[in-house]
């Protein structure tokens, strides 16, 4: 344990930045999660109600992954590879629905 009060201080807010950055990350898990759900779902039974609610999520999704990159949760670069994978897995889910 430290016994420099500056380190002390430095431990303390060491772990207060990793609670927040838990909280962050793991928000993003879920709406990632949620969008996938919300794509199976589409991909089963197209239809343009399933359609919204799959861009629904994927707008909380962007938005959650913005706001970690902003505060420094997440790499720029993360982030954008995880919003442009998003959008990937949506453009063959609605080819394939438009192919059948």
């Amino acid at each position: 344990m430290a016994n420099i009060k500056s380190a002390k201080k430095r431990v303390q807010i060491a772990e207060r930045n990793r609670l927040r950055n838990k909280a962050y990350r793991s928000a993003v898990k879920t709406l990632i999660k949620k969008y996938f759900d919300a794509l199976a779902s589409y991909q089963e039974a197209p239809s343009e109600e399933s359609l919204q609610q799959v861009n629904q999520t994927m707008s909380q999704a962007y938005s959650r992954i913005d706001k970690a990159v902003k505060r420094g949760v997440l790499h720029d670069n993360t982030g954008a590879r995880r919003k442009s994978r998003l959008m990937k897995h949506l453009k063959a889910a609605t080819a394939a629905a438009a192919a059948s």
